[in-house]
This record gives C-alpha cells, sequence and structure tokens, in this order.
C-alpha cells in the first residue's frame, strides 16, 4: 500500500482518515453576484454544521455538447471574483483548468486546481497544474479504470507537488450513462495513497441525453453520496443552485440548494461512522 498523504487546502487539511470535507458550489460562474450570493449561503451552512467548505465554480464550461451551449464568464473576468470570494467569506476556491496557460494565472486566485475528466491524461496540463505549487484534483476520466489513476497522480507528485487529490466522477456505461463503482474509491485510495474526492453530482449526469444537452438524475446524488462515505473519502464534490433548473450548465444534476443542509447533516452522520470503522483492502 501506498503510504496515505494529508493535502492542505488554505486552513483545511483533506485525508481518508479525516472527517470529510465539502466542495460545493454553482457548475458555472455566471456572474459576480451570483458567485458572493452562493459562497455566502453555502459559508453560513457549513459553519453552521461545523464541516470545512471549499467553493467550488468553472470559469469555462470548455467541455460542452453542443456549440450553442453558454460557458462561463470567462478566466479574466473570473479571477477576481474567485479572489474577491477567498478574501470576503474567508473558504479556500476551487476551478477546472483547460490549457496548461491558464493554470498559473488561475493559481493566483483559487486553491485548487482542478483536471477536468476528460483532460486528465493530458501530462502537459497536469504538470502545469502541478508547477503552481497548488493542490491539483484530477477526476478520473470516464474511460479509466481507478488503478491507472496512480500513473496520473504520479505526474503530479513527481512534478514536485505532493498536493495531489483523486476524484470519482463515474464510468461510461452504455450509452448517455454513468455509473459509479464504489470499489474505486478503496483502489484509488490504496493505490496512490492521496485523498480520495467523490464527485456525487457528475456521477448522475447523462452526457448528452437531452440530445443538445447532458441530461442528469439529480434524486439519485444522496444514494450514490451515502454509499461513497460509508467507503470512506476525503471529500463529497458537489454542485448546487438555488434554481438548477434555470442553471446554464448541469442543472439536471445539480442539488438544489434548499436541501444542501440536510443532506450534507446525514452525509456527516454516516462519515462518523465510516471513519470509527475504516475499511482496508487485504
Amino acid at each position: 500500500m501506498t503510504q496515505a498523504r494529508h493535502v492542505a487546502v488554505g486552513s483545511l487539511t483533506l485525508g481518508n482518515d479525516l472527517p470529510f470535507i465539502l466542495i460545493a458550489g454553482p457548475c458555472a460562474m455566471e456572474s459576480r453576484a451570483h458567485a458572493l450570493e452562493m459562497s455566502h449561503a453555502l459559508t453560513e451552512m457549513a459553519s453552521e454544521l461545523g464541516i470545512g467548505l471549499i467553493y467550488k465554480s468553472s470559469f469555462d464550461k470548455a467541455n460542452r455538447t453542443s456549440l450553442s451551449a453558454g460557458r462561463g464568464v470567462g478566466l479574466k473576468d473570473a479571477l477576481p471574483i474567485f479572489a474577491e470570494v477567498r478574501e470576503t467569506y474567508g473558504c479556500p476556491v476551487l476551478t477546472d483548468v483547460h490549457a496548461a496557460e491558464q493554470c498559473a494565472p488561475a493559481g493566483e486566485a483559487v486553491d485548487v486546481l482542478q483536471i477536468p475528466a476528460f483532460l486528465c491524461r493530458q501530462t502537459d496540463l497536469v504538470v502545469a497544474a502541478a508547477k503552481t505549487g497548488k493542490a491539483v484534483n484530477v477526476k478520473k476520466g470516464q474511460f479509466l479504470a481507478p488503478w491507472d489513476m496512480k500513473n496520473v497522480a504520479a505526474k503530479v507528485l513527481d512534478s514536485g507537488n505532493p498536493n495531489a487529490m483523486v476524484c470519482e466522477r463515474g464510468a461510461s456505461f452504455g450509452y448517455n450513462t454513468l455509473v459509479s463503482d464504489m470499489r474505486s474509491l478503496a483502489i484509488m485510495a490504496e493505490d496512490t495513497g492521496c485523498p480520495v474526492v467523490f464527485d456525487a453530482t457528475h456521477s448522475v449526469q447523462q452526457p448528452g441525453g437531452r440530445g443538445g444537452s447532458t441530461g442528469g438524475q439529480r434524486e439519485f446524488v444522496p444514494v450514490l453520496a451515502r454509499a461513497a462515505i460509508s467507503v470512506g473519502v476525503a471529500a463529497v464534490f458537489m454542485e448546487t443552485h438555488q434554481d438548477p433548473d434555470s442553471a446554464p450548465s448541469d442543472g439536471p444534476n445539480m442539488v438544489p440548494l434548499h436541501q444542501m443542509k440536510d443532506l450534507i447533516a446525514t452525509l456527516m452522520a454516516f462519515d462518523a461512522i465510516a471513519k470509527a470503522n475504516p475499511v482496508a483492502l487485504t
């Protein structure tokens, strides 16, 4: 077994043996006002529950089903908003990067750089993210086996950055469907030693399921999140929005904001049991 690692993100510490951290926010950044509204609501909720929060939003949704789909505010406009969220509410911030040249400027304003699943094998991108020294959350490609992630994690670690995290977000299963294999959580933890993140909302996506856009089954987010927490993970990634059906991206799989508090409280109860009774591969 690879030695287990902890990763520091701001004042938070992520580890598979520690209470889970919540990574949450709207899929795409819509505006400064919306980002501040959502980060304020989430930080208040996290404070009330006593859980660590990393605020998440994407400045650009580069992987869209159709050319007409909205993509976000863009890197230049997003960076000062990310910095303002971090300064105003004191929470670390995470965003996706899609090209190597985005990593250094994004790293100036956020605490975690996330590698999208379809780009997890892009060496130049992964290494550029690692070279910033920021924590790097690499999503496992829908086409990868969990044991293949040790090579992806090694690209971060061997670039001199010990702050690597690996993320499960479902594997392609036929057409327009994903399935989450809970064995992958234990395998990735064992093989990489890195904190494991479970992406509960993208795991219920139906890629291209609406013809011109991606569908989803948000009713199954609590089902998969409970299962992942019961295995034991370092963090749960969960996109949320006050009105998902009107969101410009990933609305069908985002959790309505008003449902988040009760769901996270339930997951915290499951997490306490899981961490008191850890699962180990033998």
